[in-house]
C-alpha cells in the first residue's frame, strides 16, 4: 500500500529545492495545518482515524479561512468538531490579519500635531 502523505521533513526539503517565490508561504501553511491538527487531536482525545475510549468528540470536516500574513494570504483548512468548538491558537477571532502586522501599523501611526519627531 502506498503512503498517503509525505512526511513533513521530506516536504520541507522538496520546497527548499524549488526556486519558487511561494516556498515560504507554503511552508507556513503546512506548519499551521500541522499545528491545528495537533491541537484538535488533543482537544478530542484521539488522532485521526484512531479508536479511543478517551475520545470526547469526533472530527467533522473543515472550513476554509483566509489568513493575511507578511508573506501573503494563506488559505487554511480549519478542522471542525461535532460537539463543542475549536478555534486555532494561532488566529484571533474575527480577524484575518496576523497580530504583528497590526502592531507595526499602529506604531507607525501618530496624530498630526505639527511637531516633528
Amino acid at each position: 500500500m502506498a503512503k498517503a502523505k509525505m512526511d513533513l521533513s521530506a516536504f520541507v526539503g522538496k520546497l527548499l529545492e524549488e526556486q519558487d517565490g511561494d516556498t515560504l508561504r507554503e511552508g507556513i501553511r503546512v506548519l499551521a495545518q500541522a499545528l491545528m491538527e495537533s491541537e484538535v487531536s488533543g482537544l478530542i482525545g484521539a488522532e485521526r482515524y484512531e479508536r479511543s475510549g478517551e475520545r470526547s468528540s469526533y472530527r467533522n470536516g473543515y472550513r476554509l479561512r483566509s489568513w493575511d500574513t507578511r508573506v501573503g494570504t494563506i488559505e487554511l483548512a480549519i478542522p471542525k468538531v461535532r460537539t463543542g468548538s475549536y478555534f486555532p491558537s494561532l488566529l484571533e477571532p474575527r480577524r484575518r490579519a496576523e497580530r504583528a502586522v497590526q502592531a507595526v501599523e499602529a506604531s507607525c501611526w501618530r496624530p498630526i500635531t505639527g511637531e516633528h519627531p
